[in-house]
């Protein structure tokens, strides 16, 4: 009867703890502000949080203003952490924690598209007049 009831605590122990885990891996560890485009000193800041994906998916700024696309990781070890935009020839990998500024020069009227670096996460940035 013993060797059962320690199995049953165990199995339980088990199981609980992978719940706790995943459940909370996959939880964002911040709420992402509505609105991720702000200018600072003339440049145009567009923030992107990279974890399990690019959140938000997909941005809205104006064209024609120097832009900075602002990559923040937290704990990311997925392959949002290597940034791909092919139109601009840009590759890069962003640290496990912290924030990336990638430069883009001025926001060209259209959509910005770019990826992880299989391609499995998409994000876009549309600029309008």
């Amino acid at each position: 009867m013993k060797p059962l009831l320690i199995s049953l605590v165990l199995s339980g122990a088990i199981i609980g703890g992978s719940f706790w885990v995943t459940s909370g891996s996959s939880r964002p560890s911040r709420a992402i502000p509505e609105n991720n485009v702000s200018i600072v000193d003339g440049k145009q800041i567009i923030e992107i949080w990279a974890k399990g994906g690019y959140q938000p998916r997909k941005s809205t700024a104006k064209a024609g203003i120097p832009t900075i696309l602002r990559f923040n990781t937290n704990g990311t070890f997925d392959c949002s952490s290597s940034v791909r935009i092919p139109s601009m020839n840009v590759s890069k990998s962003l640290p496990q924690s912290g924030s990336t500024d990638i430069d883009i020069g001025l926001g060209i009227l259209g959509t910005l598209q770019g990826s992880c670096g299989m391609g499995m996460y998409p994000f876009e940035v549309e600029f309008q007049s």
